[in-house]
């Protein structure tokens, strides 16, 4: 056997061993990002409320009763701004909602869940933003005669979805969870 035979019987034999067994595609991969368990603990503040917040976070107090809840990890803030009603409700409504409406541009979906609490005297909307837009999720809450405060949800860079989506949905679960804890102190 000549040396180009032997060659060229080696990488046949090769062929054929490697193949035989079925291609499998792979499974997508999806970020495996382990975040702190939430531990939330009461904010009293020296404004018109008070609310329950993840102790993950740093809690930035600014002098108009206005607060930015810090998630330096996740590279996010919710932004806590605070208004007294001056028989502008319906205003102040209006323009949460718009904020919230600008987004559908960017956004896949918005979907709105109602909230009411009777006994605390806090009702309000919840807005979760799915997509590439500015803000995933947003809130406000009233008592309807004196308060309102926004909830706005900001990461530190360009949106994509996908990438801050295990973010998005820790913050999001601590959003939920101040909302349901407002409570009115004056």
């Amino acid at each position: 056997m000549t040396y180009v035979s032997k060659l060229a019987s080696a990488l046949i034999a090769v062929v054929l061993v490697s193949c035989g067994g079925e291609v499998l595609p792979k499974p997508k991969a999806f970020l495996s990002l382990d975040y702190d368990k939430s531990s939330y603990e009461k904010q009293e503040t020296p404004c018109a409320f008070n609310f329950e917040m993840n102790q993950h976070a740093k809690l930035v107090s600014n002098s108009d009763c206005s607060f930015q809840i810090e998630y330096p990890k996740m590279k996010a803030t919710v932004y806590l701004t605070y208004q007294k009603v001056n028989n502008d409700l319906d205003k102040l409504l209006q323009v949460a909602q718009t904020a919230t409406y600008d987004h559908v541009i960017k956004a896949d979906e918005i979907l709105e869940q109602p909230f009411m609490n009777n006994d605390k005297r806090v009702y309000g909307m919840y807005y979760k933003v799915g997509g590439d837009a500015a803000t995933n999720a947003r809130f406000y809450v009233t008592d309807s005669t004196k308060h309102f405060v926004v909830a706005s949800l900001y990461f530190y860079a360009k949106p994509n979805y996908d990438s801050i989506y295990p973010a998005t949905n820790y913050i999001i679960n601590d959003m939920r969870k101040m909302m349901e804890s407002f409570e009115w102190n004056r």
